[in-house]
């Protein structure tokens, strides 16, 4: 029996199918039980994912494994296009699961004792903090789009930040105001031009802003809402 619920359900209940219960969870079990596993491994900036078959028990994603399938994620690789991605290989896994199930053939391996969890997010955090490096800030953007998105205070208004690129600090020395005896603060502007775009200084690095949405406005190319929004460099977004 195959169900997609919100709620544990009872031994009484799981009992019931003389083949067992089983599960499609969208990370390499143990890793991430929980309610948001592709939200985590991107806001982590995991390098790999996948999905795992399991036999479900009356404990939260602990049962046994059946199948697991490894997946790449890109740098740059939001949490809805790595959903999109998952639900395809998913679906094949969870195909080969039922087969072998149906052939008796279907592994059985322990999770073990060792495991994280991936709780549901809350919309604190969705708020970015300019002080972390360009990189963590990279990865909330992305983990963030398009389940609630991360956004900034400017001139009393919220910028929601839906992609960014992160440079380093060589690659960003250069943007830094040439001669300037003031230090410049994680959140300020360095640069806001409609042809070259925004850039903001972090704790470590700085961020590139790609593509942003105003106040009851729709979501746009930074340069397009440079056009139309003026930020003026030295300024910083809380």
């Amino acid at each position: 029996m195959l169900l997609h619920i919100g709620k544990i359900l009872p031994k009484e209940i799981l009992d019931i199918p003389k083949l067992g219960c089983i599960n499609l969870h969208a990370s390499l079990l143990p890793k991430y039980r929980g309610a948001a596993p592709i939200q985590w491994a991107v806001l982590n900036g995991d390098k790999q994912t996948g999905v795992s078959t399991m036999y479900m028990n009356e404990r939260m994603d602990e049962g046994d494994i059946i199948f697991q399938e490894k997946t790449e994620i890109g740098d740059y690789e939001t949490t809805g296009e790595l959903w999109n991605r998952l639900s395809k290989e998913g679906a094949d896994l969870l195909v080969k699961t039922l087969t072998e199930i149906e052939k008796g053939t279907a592994p059985r391996t322990p999770q073990g004792r060792y495991f994280t969890m991936a709780p549901m997010l809350k919309k604190e955090m969705s708020k970015i903090d300019f002080t972390r490096t360009s990189v963590e800030i990279k990865n909330k953007v992305r983990g963030l789009n398009p389940i609630m998105g991360a956004y900034a205070i400017y001139n009393e208004k919220k910028v929601k930040f839906w992609k960014v690129q992160s440079l380093d600090d060589d690659m960003a020395s250069s943007l830094i105001r040439k001669n300037s005896e003031e230090k410049i603060m994680p959140g300020e502007v360095i640069l806001a031009n409609d042809k070259i775009g925004l850039y903001i200084k972090t704790g470590r690095g700085i961020i590139k802003a790609l593509e942003v949405q105003g106040e009851n406005a729709k979501r746009m190319d930074i340069c397009d809402f440079l056009r139309g929004n003026k930020i003026e460099e030295g300024i910083k977004f809380e």
